[in-house]
């Protein structure tokens, strides 16, 4: 396993994202690893929340002790795959190549988070942490696996809703 992020990364709309290739402008896309960009969700909608990314060579034990834990398929579109925060200012290289990939993402906090909604930044961290797990895979639908809070069902509940 290698890590690839371990920051505090800095949301806007409670946004983050994967991207390879051109920008995409549906959420529903993003939302399922396709086109070559992932929309990430966090509780808290400004500010800095715990972030790490982590590289493996096959699938994951999975820990169940996060709250929210969600799989999508992805293939990166370039060469060059970065997660970046929503304003641009950081982007963090994610070594991907061209080929499938399964994600993994989880969290713990979500709603408290939500209810914090902004962190200055010379506020204490929030309760709110966030974890991407990444390894090569043949592509499987999407999969939530555990779902405890608010605000991660009222995002997956969009996530799946028809496009119309």
């Amino acid at each position: 396993m290698k890590v690839l992020v371990g920051d505090e990364v800095q949301v806007d709309y409670g946004q983050i994202f994967v991207e390879s290739g051109e920008d995409v402008s549906d959420p529903h896309d993003a939302f399922a690893g396709q086109a070559g960009m992932l929309l990430l969700l966090t509780g808290l909608r400004i500010g800095g929340v715990d972030f790490t990314a982590e590289l493996h060579d096959s699938r994951p034990e999975l820990d169940e002790t996060w709250e929210e834990i969600v799989e999508v398929p992805f293939r990166p579109v370039s060469e060059e795959t970065v997660l970046r925060q929503w304003n641009g200012k950081n982007r963090w290289e994610l070594e991907l190549g061209e080929r499938d990939y399964r994600v993994r993402y989880s969290a713990i906090g979500m709603d408290a988070g939500r209810s914090k909604d902004v962190r200055e930044d010379d506020e204490p961290p929030t309760d709110d942490r966030y974890l991407l797990q990444i390894w090569p895979a043949a592509p499987e639908p999407a999969r939530l696996l555990k779902q405890t809070g608010r605000t991660a069902a009222n995002w997956h509940a969009f996530a799946t809703s028809p496009v119309g």
